[in-house]
């Protein structure tokens, strides 16, 4: 297994302690470790495509696991934001339509001997959850460092930043969907 791939396991890895830290809030500064945890598996998105394309290290592993990866991290923060009021269950709900939306479609042309790649939209929509991700976060640390700070601000930024990613999604999705529509006929 080549080092970026490597590192889409390491992300996939993260997320049982990036969720463990966010929702105990018995641990001391609980959110500050989460947003580090996020962060770095975040970064690691970032690394392994560059390192990939790079160093001509891009396999059918990496093609599909990559946004695998990506999805089980954001999606793990989603669920559990909206468990803690951080946001709207409605925009994760499109959000995870459209990553079972893809993710079928992905399947269906892997039946065909095809590997669909991310896109530039299914990156933006990516890189756009997972700053709302951070910023959320990070909001959430400074208030847990700082109490005298507006919740009310803290979850209005929040939700901002998430409705802009619920609309790159939408986006990503219809333009995954056109762009490979050829992979849904039966022939």
């Amino acid at each position: 297994m080549n080092t970026p791939n490597k590192l889409t396991v390491l992300r996939i890895l993260l997320v049982p302690f990036f969720v463990a830290f966010l929702l105990i809030k018995q641990i001391p500064y609980n959110y500050l470790w989460a947003t580090l945890i996020f962060a770095i598996a975040s970064i690691t998105d970032t690394i392994d495509g560059k390192m990939a394309r790079k160093y001509n290290l891009v396999t059918d592993f990496g093609k599909f696991m990559d946004p695998l990866a990506d999805k089980i991290l954001v999606t793990s923060a989603l669920v559990c934001f909206i468990e803690l009021g951080f946001v709207n269950s409605i925009m994760v709900v499109i959000i995870l339509a459209r990553e079972f939306m893809v993710t079928s479609l992905r399947l269906i042309a892997s039946g065909k001997g095809k590997v669909i790649a991310a896109s530039m939209w299914g990156k933006v929509k990516t890189v756009s959850q997972m700053v709302g991700i951070v910023v959320i976060l990070l909001l959430q640390t400074v208030y847990q460092f700082t109490p005298f700070a507006s919740m009310d601000l803290i979850v209005m930024i929040g939700q901002i930043l998430m409705w802009i990613a619920t609309l790159l999604t939408l986006i990503s999705g219809a333009e995954y969907m056109i762009s490979n529509r050829g992979f849904l006929n039966d022939k």
